[in-house]
């Protein structure tokens, strides 16, 4: 488990780099206060910038695994353009990986695999994602199968071959969502 509560309050989380997928800015990534939160503290991108093609990323800078379980809180915070959190996983780079994520502006979860910076989508479940509220995300791959869950209910699981090897996991936002995350398991699996 990432243990945010011992991370400096208004800087970036430590033990994470940052990259973006697409256009516009970088992501900007701090610790902030949230008393919701687990230790009264969370991970969140403020950046606002707009691009719609535009994918902030908060990678984990000393884990790269392929059969992995990733769970983590997060809460949409706001955003005009999307309202979207997520998991990346088998992150060759920031233009190259796999990422679930749910979307409160769309009421969805999707999973989508990034070849070249271009998303795919592979899989996904319309439901209510609401804004200013923790919710439960969870990205389970083992070999070429991924399950995707939300708020503790499995939603669908996706077979794919294009990412085999170890990679990175990251946070994951769209565009202008300002998004928090907290209570992040990591689990390797055999």
């Amino acid at each position: 488990m990432i243990v945010i509560g011992r991370m400096a309050l208004g800087s970036p989380p430590s033990g994470f780099n940052f990259a973006r997928t697409g256009k516009g800015q970088e992501g900007e990534w701090i610790v902030t206060e949230d008393p919701s939160a687990d230790d009264g503290r969370a991970i969140e991108q403020i950046s606002t910038d707009q691009s719609g093609y535009r994918f902030p990323l908060a990678i984990h800078d000393s884990l790269s695994a392929a059969n992995i379980e990733v769970t983590l809180r997060f809460k949409a915070i706001a955003g005009k353009v999307d309202q979207a959190g997520g998991i990346a996983v088998r992150l060759a780079d920031p233009d190259n990986y796999y990422v679930a994520r749910a979307n409160a502006l769309e009421d969805n979860v999707r999973f989508y695999r990034v070849v070249n910076g271009r998303r795919e989508l592979l899989g996904g479940s319309d439901l209510k994602v609401t804004l200013r509220e923790w919710h439960v995300l969870s990205l389970r791959a083992e070999g070429d199968r991924f399950t995707v869950s939300y708020d503790g209910e499995a939603l669908f699981s996706v077979t794919d071959g294009t990412f085999d090897e170890a990679g990175g996991i990251a946070l994951w936002t769209k565009a202008d969502s300002v998004t928090r995350f907290d209570r992040i398991r990591i689990t390797v699996l055999p």
